[in-house]
């Protein structure tokens, strides 16, 4: 078994580990939220939008839709998946958009990606820029003060005549702005099995504070983790949907 050997780059296995994700469920919630929220406009970004999946669904429930990304081999394999739709290599704390948009997304917890409480400030600056006056921002987010570090999700999808096991979990000293989305992948073929770990560091805040950092620009909204039905935060859950309604 050799370790740190799987890979150079998790595009080519980026939609392999999120196989188990459902798209259009996640996609579908936040049209209604936009629907409810927002006005009656079809333009759309979708902020760390990797290899396009959400974008595609936005794009058949008839959306102008468009992605940004830091990695151009995820963005290659998005604009494969929608050549309908504009994509750029952009880092989403501080892009800019040629002409203010309906509605901007950010899935599976990547607003985290910010580095540091600044950094996710400036994000914010540039999401409010980039929408119109009466625009919304929807995301994901994780509380702080709610992650149990033994926690973790785990997955098993073949490929060919390959075996691969996905692991992530949260994890979060209890103090500072910092967290680490642990990740582990195992690659098995019938001679061997190899391992690659990583830890990508994230923002850390409470929905507390990020609800003082959105006061300046947004209403703010906020919904249980739940694609299936829209319910208001019961105060006490650790993840949530934010739904931002621009001042």
């Amino acid at each position: 078994m050799s370790a740190n050997a799987l890979y150079t780059d998790l595009s080519g296995y980026y939609d392999l580990m999120c196989v188990d994700i459902d798209y259009h469920a996640q996609s579908h919630c936040i049209r209604r939220l936009h629907q409810i929220f927002g006005n009656d406009g079809n333009t759309h970004l979708d902020l760390a939008c990797g290899t396009g999946p959400h974008v595609r669904h936005f794009i058949d429930f008839g959306y102008q839709s468009s992605g940004l990304d830091i990695n151009q081999p995820m963005l290659d394999i998005a604009t494969t998946r929608c050549p309908e739709a504009q994509f750029s290599l952009q880092n989403m704390s501080e892009f800019k958009m040629a002409e203010p948009l309906d509605l901007i997304t950010c899935f599976l917890y990547s607003i985290h990606y910010s580095d540091g409480i600044e950094k996710l400030k400036d994000c914010l600056k540039s999401v409010h820029s980039a929408l119109k006056s009466d625009g919304i921002f929807c995301f994901n987010v994780v509380d702080k003060n709610k992650i149990n570090n033994a926690l973790f999700v785990k997955h098993t999808a073949k490929q060919e005549d390959n075996v691969f096991s996905f692991q992530s979990g949260w994890h979060y000293s209890g103090e500072g702005e910092k967290q680490a989305l642990k990740l582990s992948i195992e690659k098995t073929t019938a001679e061997e099995t190899q391992i690659w770990n990583d830890e990508h560091p994230m923002v850390a805040f409470c929905f507390n504070e990020l609800k003082e950092i959105l006061k300046p620009y947004f209403e703010v909204h906020v919904f249980e983790h739940d694609y299936e039905k829209i319910i208001p935060w019961d105060q006490n859950s650790g993840n949530a949907i934010f739904v931002c309604v621009k001042l």
